[in-house]
């Protein structure tokens, strides 16, 4: 179990509850979790057992039914509308399976978008866009629009967009499940380089190999975790390239 004052996100006796009487679904049901700085979460699970709309309450994008959210000791659950809008803007990442990327923008600017919501000038966003860019080896595609991209070249450009504000945590949703399996382990080595830097990561997958080169593996079933595995410490844990022979 993760320190309580060590935890950079914690949730505790999460509920997520749609309709009434006999039609109640039950999303999320009584969920509780820590994750620790530099952290990467897996959570698996069968289609449909909620990890996703675990994902939107973890990010603030939906609110629990009831239960409590903290993130670096601010209790999300409960703030307004704008303080939640705030903190998303600066302490959260997001990376989707279906990438998101505003088709109109290039990579570059839609990198740089986030940061200039956040308030950063002009200057400032267009340099951390670039160092970005950089850094999931999209430089040379910067002026590219989505559309002259590949599939793990737009989930790329949509990981830097997450990164661009330094967030406290990476969330991320099925971020390989649209792409084939050359882009699919671009995107791996990418999300292993991020653990391996120190990013705290809660990754919703179906593929086991990110899942193995998580430090905590979640599995879900019918709205309930049902299992909680720590694969840091004991030697479980896997890096990506020995898992999949690529080599370092």
């Amino acid at each position: 179990m993760t320190d309580k004052n060590n935890c950079v996100l914690r949730a505790s006796g999460l509920r997520k509850e749609y309709g009434a009487g006999d039609g109640l679904v039950r999303a999320v049901d009584d969920f509780s979790l820590e994750v620790a700085p530099g952290e990467t979460v897996a959570v698996t699970g069968p289609s449909g057992c909620g990890k996703s709309t675990l994902l939107h309450l973890l990010g603030g994008l939906d609110r629990p039914s009831s239960g409590e959210i903290w993130l670096t000791g601010q209790r999300m659950d409960q703030m307004t509308e704008r303080g939640l809008a705030g903190l998303r803007r600066e302490s959260i990442g997001f990376v989707f399976q279906s990438f998101h990327l505003m088709e109109e923008l290039t990579a570059l600017e839609n990198v740089e978008l986030p940061a200039l919501l956040a308030g950063s000038s002009a200057r400032t966003a267009r340099h951390r866009a670039e160092n970005f860019l950089d850094r999931v080896g999209l430089g040379d595609r910067a002026g590219h629009l989505p559309s002259q991209l590949s599939g793990g070249q737009r989930q790329r450009v949509a990981v830097a967009r997450a990164l661009v504000n330094e967030p406290v945590v990476v969330l991320a949703d099925e971020p390989t499940g649209n792409l084939d399996s050359e882009a699919m382990l671009d995107v791996l080595r990418l999300f292993d380089d991020l653990h391996e830097a120190g990013q705290t990561l809660v990754i919703v997958t179906h593929d086991q190999r990110i899942a193995a080169t998580a430090d905590v593996l979640v599995t879900m079933r019918d709205g309930k975790m049902v299992s909680q595995t720590r694969l840091s410490g004991d030697g479980q844990r896997r890096r990506l390239g020995e898992l999949a022979g690529l080599g370092e």
